[in-house]
């Protein structure tokens, strides 16, 4: 029957938040999960967690270097087929990905989302030093240098390079599978101070931001301000496209990708 669907496109399970359709219930499941960001799949090596187990799978080859994915044109290996992809366009110059708004091409689908930022004027990647915040990634990668006077730190192992000392140090963990902090009631061991922390969090459940109509509470004190506004109806982000409006700022961005349909 499912997949009989596969054929028919019929789509018969709809989330109640977005109205997205899916063919089977356990997909819509998974779906839900991008709105709680709940994240159930956790790497027993660096402890980052995942929504989808096949994520946390193409997640375990960058610590293994397993590198299944291999380039037809230069035989460049890659963990995962999106790189890939990515990098054939390298080959070809190929710019799929277009800006609805000021119709710039991309090459990569994550570089057009970061394009995005500039229309909205979102600024989600802020500097730990001096607080500065910038709208990618990369720019935040450029400022640090600022702060370290031009200086990298390589790694001996793979090359990869850093801008801060302390994250090479966290990185090399990586490869000797050191762990040198450990946890008072599980006794689970992490490569840094850092993922301790946050595997804390799963025995307290500490949600200290309690909303005050419902008493819901959250582990966020942003996750408590988005959830307000369920009670409020507001909608502060707007589309500069078709004006519609939405309470989330993720909302917002799933609905800028109906548009380059």
């Amino acid at each position: 029957m499912v997949h009989f669907r596969s054929h028919t496109n019929k789509k018969p399970y709809s989330c109640d938040i977005c109205k997205k359709d899916f063919i089977t219930k356990s997909h819509l499941k998974q779906h839900y999960m991008t709105h709680t960001n709940e994240k159930p799949y956790s790497c027993d090596i660096c402890n980052k967690s995942f929504s989808q187990k096949h994520n946390l799978k193409s997640h375990y080859r960058i610590h293994t270097d397993e590198k299944p994915y291999s380039c037809d044109v230069c035989n460049k290996g890659f963990s995962q087929r999106g790189q890939l992809t990515v990098h054939f366009a390298t080959h070809t110059k190929e710019k799929p990905y277009y800006c609805e708004l000021c119709n710039k091409p991309f090459s990569r689908k994550a570089n057009l989302k970061d394009h995005y930022l500039i229309h909205t004027n979102e600024r989600p990647y802020a500097c730990d030093v001096c607080h500065k915040d910038f709208s990618q990634k990369s720019h935040l990668t450029s400022h640090y240098l600022t702060h370290t006077s031009g200086r990298t730190y390589s790694c001996d192992i793979c090359n990869k390079v850093f801008i801060r000392v302390c994250n090479l140090n966290r990185h090399i963990r990586n490869h000797t599978n050191e762990r040198s902090y450990s946890c008072d009631i599980c006794n689970k061991s992490f490569s840094s101070k850092s993922y301790l922390n946050m595997h804390s969090l799963t025995h307290v459940d500490k949600k200290p931001y309690s909303c005050n109509v419902c008493q819901k509470s959250f582990s966020h004190a942003g996750h408590l301000n988005e959830h307000y506004r369920t009670h409020t109806k507001e909608k502060p982000f707007s589309c500069d496209v078709c004006k519609k409006m939405f309470s989330t700022n993720c909302n917002l961005k799933r609905h800028f990708l109906t548009h380059r349909k």
